[in-house]
């Protein structure tokens, strides 16, 4: 394991694996190293890149310094892209492609922008994520109820109540709830662009990048109308669908659109 000193000198852990070019990956909520997919992508694509996976802050063995602030956030990416050479290719799934997308507006050094359904809302063919969702989480955390955050958290998503009850007895439980006071921060990361309402023009004005915007083919509706308008609003966005696929893409299937789109091919 190793560290990087974010810009507000919180403590951000990191691995790396493979040889090639650097290639980050950017979890999204209640994932980090150790619970995800990021090792998984990572061995799938480590004979072509330089593979850097970190835990976001507040997660896993990275510190957590408060206030929370999405620039924060956007600053410890900073900071994996200062350990990685400097620049670097960008990969983020579901809240972390929400998070991804905000550093490349920033202005970081991100070469080529992979994101993998975002889970924004930018019409009516899903009811809007309420302004009290945001602070029914903030108060379940500072309560530090955390089942509560989490079963809130996966209720929102789609997530089965039968599955949840099941989910509660199982060792992932303890993962997740261990995690759960970082959700208010996906969810601040990702609030404004639930809203049911298109994407203001010029609000990606600042992402530079060659930017791949990828959804599933059995994903809803509402996500992947949601990804078409992000690659129309990115000025170099490109948009595809992954066959087969939802929110929970495979390694298998992800990892070849990836190499194509970071080769430049």
């Amino acid at each position: 394991m190793n560290t990087v000193r974010s810009q507000d000198g919180t403590s951000i852990a990191f691995e790396r694996s493979g040889r090639g070019p650097a290639l980050i990956l950017v979890d999204g909520a209640l994932c980090y190293r150790a619970q995800g997919p990021s090792r998984p992508l990572a061995a799938a694509l480590a004979d072509r890149f330089t593979v850097y996976i970190y835990d976001r802050r507040g997660r896993g063995e990275s510190g957590d310094t408060p206030p929370f602030a999405i620039a924060r956030e956007v600053e410890d990416l900073a900071a994996v892209l200062a350990e990685a050479g400097g620049s670097a290719f960008v990969y983020g799934i579901s809240s972390g492609a929400a998070l991804a997308l905000e550093a490349a507006n920033a202005g970081l050094p991100i070469r080529r922008l992979a994101l993998y359904e975002a889970p924004f809302v930018v019409d009516d063919t899903h009811p809007p994520f309420a302004d009290d969702f945001l602070l029914e989480m903030k108060t379940h955390v500072a309560h530090n109820r955390r089942g509560d955050a989490v079963r809130l958290f996966l209720r929102a998503v789609g997530l089965p109540g039968v599955a949840l009850f099941i989910m509660r007895f199982l060792p992932v439980w303890s993962k997740l709830t261990g995690v759960a006071h970082t959700l208010p921060y996906d969810l601040t990361i990702t609030h404004e662009h639930q809203q049911g309402r298109p994407f203001r023009p010029g609000r990606w004005a600042g992402v530079t990048a060659p930017t791949l915007v990828a959804d599933g083919g059995k994903s809803p509706v509402w996500m992947r109308n949601a990804m078409r308008a992000l690659a129309q609003a990115t000025p170099h966005g490109t948009y595809c669908t992954l066959p087969g696929q939802n929110h929970m893409v495979s390694a298998k299937a992800l990892a070849p659109v990836l190499i194509e789109f970071f080769s430049g091919t």
